[in-house]
């Protein structure tokens, strides 16, 4: 983090699970929740089962495009689970896509959005790139960026690490100068290569330093 100018970045691409929230602090959570509504509902075990997989099979699926992604990624839990599509699409819509938003503003690391708020006020434009869509997310966190893109979107269909949404992202905000970007992710292996891909400068975060003063050291290297 020390030899990053930040009064030299243009923009800011933020990745969401894990880079702007404890992840494993929302776990936590959930494995509360789940365990709490199933312990009554034995008869809907399968639904853990749909959630496992559906993570699972994305998770192989990494570093390939995928003509509708947004559809095939419920497609492939089914052919694992053996259950109706309309079922797998209720659970994770459920579990993955709805539960967490409540815990995510308390989930939140320390000062992001005060450092939000600091690359605004400083011209730098932010823009997110994530695996899922992330507006509901970013809302309940009471963050805003100038440009939200997911690997599910029909014009990208690419999962990390293949460096598509970035590319987007430098084409649709008119960014020609690759070195005057930043990309911010939690995972070397997907965030990183695709960054490394695109040619964009990356920074790596993890649990410890980004629940210490990540975000605020960050913020005080704006001028």
């Amino acid at each position: 983090m020390k030899n990053i100018n930040l009064n030299n970045i243009k923009l800011v691409i933020f990745d969401v699970d894990g880079t702007l929230y404890d992840q494993s602090k929302l776990r936590k959570k959930m494995l509360v929740e789940l365990i709490r509504y199933y312990i009554f509902k034995p008869w809907r075990f399968k639904d853990l089962l749909i959630v496992y997989h559906f993570r699972k099979e994305r998770e192989k699926k990494a570093g390939q495009q995928i003509n509708n992604l947004q559809e095939e990624q419920f497609k492939w839990c089914a052919a694992k689970i053996n259950a109706p599509l309309n079922r797998i699409k209720e659970v994770v819509d459920k579990w993955i896509f709805k539960f967490p938003i409540k815990y995510l503003k308390e989930s939140a690391y320390p000062d992001v959005n005060y450092f939000f708020s600091k690359l605004k006020e400083n011209g730098v434009l932010t823009a997110i790139y994530s695996d899922y869509d992330s507006k509901l997310k970013l809302d309940s966190m009471n963050l805003s960026a100038n440009l939200l893109v997911s690997s599910t979107d029909e014009n990208i269909n690419a999962m990390k690490p293949l460096p598509d949404g970035l590319n987007y992202i430098l084409a649709k905000l008119n960014i020609e100068d690759k070195g005057k970007c930043l990309f911010i992710g939690d995972r070397q292996e997907l965030d990183g290569i695709c960054a490394e891909r695109a040619g964009i400068p990356f920074l790596l975060i993890d649990n410890d330093n980004a629940n210490d003063n990540f975000y605020k050291s960050l913020s005080n290297k704006l001028a």
